[in-house]
């Protein structure tokens, strides 16, 4: 069974994030801002920043209109001087960040022979460089010398190369990587670092895609559907609650099967 905005229903308690302050990259669209309404809704203050102004007003107009609290900070998380004052601004509102999702990134279809230098440098800049800094600043900040925190980055499935992906699925191996390095260094400061990796999600951003593209990836989902947003959403919330607290330096798959399945068809000739 499928669930979309208009008939989720979290499953966890309205309190199960009470007292934590999470700030989610990326957070006006898509997953990002999906997750950022499922903190909310169970208990958590939120911080949302991305780069346009409209949709991160929107989510946070929803949430405050449910009686959640939100900051909403446009920002470019490439540019490390905007991070700076993202986080500032937080720990100035909340006076810490307990999460922080790295849910920012973004991607496009090529053949590799046709990749420029500057397609890899633009996906890897915002998707790994720009992760990095978001991670390190709130890390330093209040994670570390507050000891306790949970980062999650958002990785890729299916969990090796994807034909016209294969600058994405380069840089999100080294995202998933930089979460399970974090975990054994960070342990000790009491810091959990996970990779959650969403298959084919029904987000705005498939769109750029074409409809027969993204009906053939669905054909290949065992499940027989896409995701949705809120399922990712779902799992972040979990993992940031006391539930999830022994969950530490792994990749979580959430694609209703296609890891397992594989790509399930020929390759390009």
């Amino acid at each position: 069974m499928s669930t979309d905005a208009t008939t989720y229903s979290s499953p966890l308690r309205a309190t199960a994030n009470d007292g934590r302050v999470a700030l989610v990259t990326g957070g006006g669209t898509g997953i990002g801002r999906a997750t950022a309404l499922e903190l909310s809704a169970t208990g958590a203050r939120v911080v949302i920043c991305g780069r346009r102004e409209a949709p991160l007003l929107a989510t946070a107009a929803e949430i405050e209109g449910a009686g959640g609290s939100c900051l909403a900070l446009p920002a470019d998380v490439r540019e490390a001087e905007q991070v700076e004052a993202v986080v500032s601004a937080a720990l100035e509102r909340y006076g810490a960040i307990d999460v922080l999702v790295n849910n920012a990134g973004g991607q496009f279809t090529a053949p590799a022979e046709e990749l420029t230098d500057n397609g890899w440098r633009a996906v890897g800049r915002l998707a790994l460089d720009a992760t990095w800094t978001v991670t390190r600043t709130v890390a330093t900040r209040s994670m570390i010398p507050r000891r306790e925190g949970l980062i999650v980055f958002v990785g890729f499935s299916p969990l090796r190369g994807i034909p016209g992906f294969a600058h994405a699925c380069a840089i999100r191996a080294a995202v998933a990587n930089l979460a399970s390095g974090l975990a054994l260094e960070w342990s000790r400061h009491g810091i959990r670092s996970v990779c959650v990796a969403p298959g084919t999600i029904r987000t705005e951003g498939l769109e750029q895609y074409g409809s027969e593209t993204v009906a053939n990836w669905e054909r290949a989902v065992p499940l027989g559907r896409l995701g949705s947003p809120q399922e990712v959403a779902g799992l972040v919330a979990f993992l940031a609650t006391p539930a999830g607290s022994y969950i530490t330096g792994t990749t979580i798959v959430i694609d209703g099967g296609v890891d397992a399945w594989g790509l399930a068809e020929a390759p390009p000739r």
